[in-house]
This record gives structure tokens, C-alpha cells and sequence, in this order.
């Protein structure tokens, strides 16, 4: 089953976040021959398939390999991205050889965090409870330039996207503040950085890091009220390299970790401070093909 954690290991893979399809619209320019300005502008999907290394719930210090599949592209101009549990739309087209791309679009997240208790090794944190999956729906605006640094064609984008569960664990809100920047070495090759950040609200706050008395004698671990406020930031980079000439056809490999650190209340909880860790570590590879 894909789970929250997945969608962060795959992030730092596919540079995902609010900006479906950065990595893809960015290492598409590697190159200044013709053959390669009319691939960048015709329509193109990359499907992929990971294996992430991930904490077993959000402020664990257990860890475990979860599998997930990735699917970003362009049609007609609009991109579209679906990694692990997480879709986006960006609804504003892109024309061929715009420097400036104006971000815009739904997002849709299903959240798994502790909805299977078999994949928790801590027994105190099994005590606290099953929760239910949580369906997600929000929006996101960004902007990114293209030809910031290194090259006509690097590229650094800003986003900030909102959510709220409709359904499921909790009826809460998400804001995530993005920023990535990915840079071309060649046809073959690219790298990339990010960053995040997330603000939530009480409801969310209550579901994962609160402890009720009831909690408590279940689990052993003191009871705890979690209040609304920023949850964490998320700092990670990546690389990627085909397989079969450049980066927009064929087979390439992906590779990257992040770091995440737990902020506020969120580090205090006892589901982190004693039974986890505020200090959460990310890594994934893969191979995607792009057609």
C-alpha cells in the first residue's frame, strides 16, 4: 500500500510537490540542436515504477521499503502528474518555448498514515488506533523561470498548494509552501534540489499527534494535546540519468534522499518524542521510461 511517507521519497525522485512535471519540462532543454527544441515541445508522459525507503508513520524512527508507481507528462501544453497516492493537474497550457510558466490546478491526496497498523513495529503506537485513510482535495499556484543560474535552461519554480481532508481520519487543512530548482549537466544527466514546508490545521493536529487519556492507558504514553501550527520542513535532492541516449526517450534510472524535521508541538508528541523521532530520513530509486 503507498502511504504519505512514499509520496515525500517520491518527491525528492520526481521533483513532484506542487509542480507536476518540473523535472521533466526542465532537463527536456539539456540541449540546443533542433532535434531535441521540437521533442521538448511535443507532447510527452514518463512512467515509473519506485522502491522507497521510508519511517512507518509520520515521526517514527522505524523504517521500511514501500513501493510505488509515478506518472508525469505533458498533453497539448497542460501537465499532469501522478505520484504514489498524490494527483495534480496544472489547468494553465504552456506554448512552446515559454520561459515563464504560471501554475495553476486541483490536488488530490489519499492519506494512508497509520491506516494499516500491521506495518507499525512499535506496539505503543499500534495501541493508539487504526485511522481511517483521509481523502484530500485541494489546489495549488506557482510560478517557475526557466534560465535562472547555470544555463539557458535551469530551472527554479515556487509554489504554495492548499489541501483539506473531505473524508476519512480527519477533516483538517494542509498549506505547503514548495520551492525546487533542478539544473540539466547534459542530454543524460540532471540534478535537482527542493524544499517544503507544511502549516496544519487542529483537526489534523488531534488525529496523528494527540494522546487522549483513553490513548494514553492503551499505550503506555502520556497524554498530549497537539495544537494547529507548522508541522515540519523537508530539504532533499536528486539525480537522474537514461539509460538510452537523453532524457526525453527511453529507460532512465532515479535516485535521491531528503531530510524532514518535526516542529512544535509535533516534536513534542510522545508519539515522536518517545516513541519516534522528529529527525525523519527519506530514499528512493527507480527507473522510468519516458515515451
Amino acid at each position: 500500500m503507498i502511504d504519505s511517507r512514499f509520496l515525500a521519497a517520491a518527491a525528492v525522485l520526481f521533483v513532484a510537490g506542487a509542480a507536476p512535471a518540473l523535472a521533466q519540462d526542465a532537463t527536456s532543454s539539456a540541449a540546443t540542436d533542433p532535434q531535441i527544441a521540437d521533442d521538448y515541445d511535443k507532447d510527452s508522459v514518463t512512467i515509473g515504477i519506485g522502491g522507497a525507503y521510508v519511517p512507518d508513520y509520520d515521526g517514527s524512527d522505524n523504517y521500511r521499503i514501500s513501493p510505488g508507481p509515478v506518472a508525469i507528462g505533458s498533453v497539448k501544453g497542460f501537465n499532469f502528474s501522478v505520484i504514489g497516492n498524490r494527483g495534480s493537474v496544472d489547468l494553465i497550457s504552456n506554448r512552446p518555448g515559454q520561459k515563464i510558466d504560471l501554475q495553476f490546478g486541483p490536488i488530490a491526496v489519499l492519506n494512508f498514515d497509520r491506516s494499516t497498523l500491521s506495518t507499525i513495529d512499535d506496539p505503543r503506537i499500534r495501541a493508539l488506533g487504526k485511522r481511517s485513510t483521509a481523502v484530500e482535495l485541494g489546489g495549488y499556484v506557482g510560478l517557475g523561470k526557466t534560465g535562472i543560474i547555470t544555463s539557458p535552461y535551469d530551472r527554479l519554480a515556487v509554489s504554495v498548494s492548499y489541501r483539506q481532508g473531505v473524508t476519512g481520519a480527519h477533516r483538517s487543512y494542509i498549506w505547503q509552501p514548495t520551492i525546487n530548482y533542478i539544473t540539466p549537466l547534459s542530454r543524460k544527466a540532471a540534478v535537482g534540489f527542493y524544499g517544503s514546508a507544511q502549516y496544519v490545521g487542529q483537526g489534523y493536529a488531534d488525529t496523528y499527534f494527540t494522546i487522549t487519556p483513553t490513548q494514553s492507558i492503551a499505550s503506555g504514553l502520556p497524554a498530549f494535546n497537539a495544537r494547529k501550527g507548522w508541522k515540519n520542513y523537508t530539504a532533499g535532492g536528486f539525480a537522474t540519468y537514461s539509460l538510452t541516449g537523453n532524457l526525453l526517450h527511453g529507460f532512465k534510472i532515479v535516485a535521491g534522499g531528503g531530510y524532514t524535521r518535526l516542529l512544535n508541538d509535533y516534536s513534542y508528541s510522545p508519539v515522536v518524542r518517545i516513541a519516534g523521532s522528529k529527525s525523519q530520513w527519506l530514499g528512493a530509486v527507480g527507473v522510468a521510461y519516458t515515451f
